[in-house]
């Protein structure tokens, strides 16, 4: 490097170092230290039940932003220090020793995470691939079914686009045909959308692909009894699990899918980049991989694992999965569904009682819907609505647009009943 280049490399580093300096002034309330030790949390025995004192050193776990009360759980997560801690560590031990001999270790992380994984969400470890995430798990089932002229997919119209617009540009190229079943707003039953499906049903259907809960309206689908009637039909079943994972309590083995995904980064408060995807051992050597590199051979071997042969990873995230089941344990996965729920249907309870005239695209009935809470304002553009929540209440959430505008609030386990009361007081306020 000549003098000019060298002076030149030097500002810059100057500069950023100057940069980097600045931002922390941007945030008069940075988030909790990342190296705290929490309060640690009991030790509770099935049935034990918990209170507000409990769920209070759960938000500790968290390092959250004072004063920010966070209720995106259906796009990002924040995760609990014990996962951000086991990916800080796990990164740092690569960065000090990125030697064979030390990443060694990794591939027994990577074991443990996947046999805790499978426990954790009612599976056989053999039929976990832990992906990078729900968008990948699903592109993996859309690319590796055998289909084509002559076969139909019937799919759900409030699909997210990795389990919709992936399976039309499929289609396109391969000469398959889409089925876009429509459900009833706000729908008063699980017959109302059960019927839906089976309607859509012909003799050339091959494949079901359906959201458990819609990111855009929070509706609840059937999940088990779909499944159920598509297997008596021969019929494969993709699950798009992106608003379930990490929120309810999951036994796939009981949904009786043959394939399921799941992002790492939303309910299940994990590492990023990270999820997982799960294809029922009998239907493995039905769907053909996406991506074939080094340890072809071995992965071909150990069933679903021949759907994450994709090359370097990031170790620290993947074993940190292990560490996000275990905080989840802690918990307890049915304490955990049994909050979010509690939460959600607060909001619900509390708009309806405080707002006049609003009104929501997710049912009230809890069995129809889980934590995803979508409403529209009375009196107020949706769009406008959610930037006024965060910009001038410190309220984080989403709008949704389209046939189900609104505003999204999605609750998770580091969401207090004192913030719910905050969100509803504001929201009314501005109605």
């Amino acid at each position: 490097m000549n003098t000019h280049g060298r002076r030149t490399f030097l500002r810059h580093i100057v500069g950023g170092a100057t940069a980097t300096a600045v931002v922390p002034s941007l945030f008069p309330d940075p988030p909790r230290d990342i190296n705290a030790s929490p309060a640690r949390l009991p030790n509770l025995a099935p049935g034990d039940g918990v209170d507000e004192a409990y769920w209070d050193l759960v938000v500790g776990q968290f390092s959250l932003r004072p004063g920010l009360i966070m209720m995106n759980a259906a796009n990002l997560c924040p995760a609990p220090y014990s996962v951000s801690q086991a990916v800080v560590r796990f990164t740092d031990s690569v960065n000090s020793d990125a030697s064979f001999q030390n990443r060694a270790k990794f591939g027994d992380l990577r074991t443990k995470a996947r046999h805790a994984l499978a426990k954790y969400v009612g599976a056989h470890p053999d039929e976990i691939a832990i992906t990078r995430n729900t968008s990948e798990g699903n592109n993996t089932i859309v690319n590796g079914l055998p289909l084509g002229p002559g076969d139909e997919v019937v799919i759900w119209d409030q699909n997210h686009p990795t389990n919709n617009v992936s399976w039309d540009v499929r289609a396109d190229r391969y000469g398959f045909r889409v089925i876009r079943v429509s459900t009833p707003p706000n729908p008063a039953s699980h017959e109302e959308l059960f019927q839906a499906f089976s309607h859509a049903i012909t003799r050339n259907t091959r494949a079901m692909a359906f959201s458990h809960v819609s990111n855009i309206s929070g509706v609840a689908l059937p999940a088990k009894r779909l499944c159920e009637l598509a297997r008596q039909r021969g019929i494969f079943t993709l699950v798009d699990g992106a608003q379930t994972f990490g929120a309810l309590t999951l036994d796939l083995h009981d949904m009786g899918c043959d394939a399921f995904t799941g992002s790492s980064h939303k309910w299940f408060v994990g590492p990023k980049e990270a999820g997982i995807l799960y294809v029922r051992r009998e239907r493995v050597p039905d769907i053909w991989p996406s991506d074939v590199g080094v340890g072809w051979e071995s992965a071909l071997k150990n069933g679903a694992q021949k759907f994450e042969n994709l090359g370097q990873r990031d170790d620290a995230a993947v074993s940190a999965m292990g560490s996000t089941v275990a905080f989840h344990n802690t918990i307890g996965p049915d304490r955990v569904e049994m909050r979010i729920r509690q939460l959600a249907d607060a909001i619900k309870q509390s708009l309806t009682d405080r707002v006049p005239g609003i009104s929501f695209h997710t049912p009230s009935d809890p069995q129809l819907s889980a934590g995803v809470v979508v409403f529209r304002p009375p009196n107020q553009d949706a769009r406008q609505l959610f930037n006024t929540l965060y910009s001038d209440h410190d309220i984080a959430g989403a709008s949704m647009g389209g046939d189900f505008a609104g505003v999204r609030l999605s609750p998770h386990i580091y969401s207090t009943m004192a913030e719910v009361d905050r969100v509803v007081a504001v929201v009314a306020s501005l109605a």
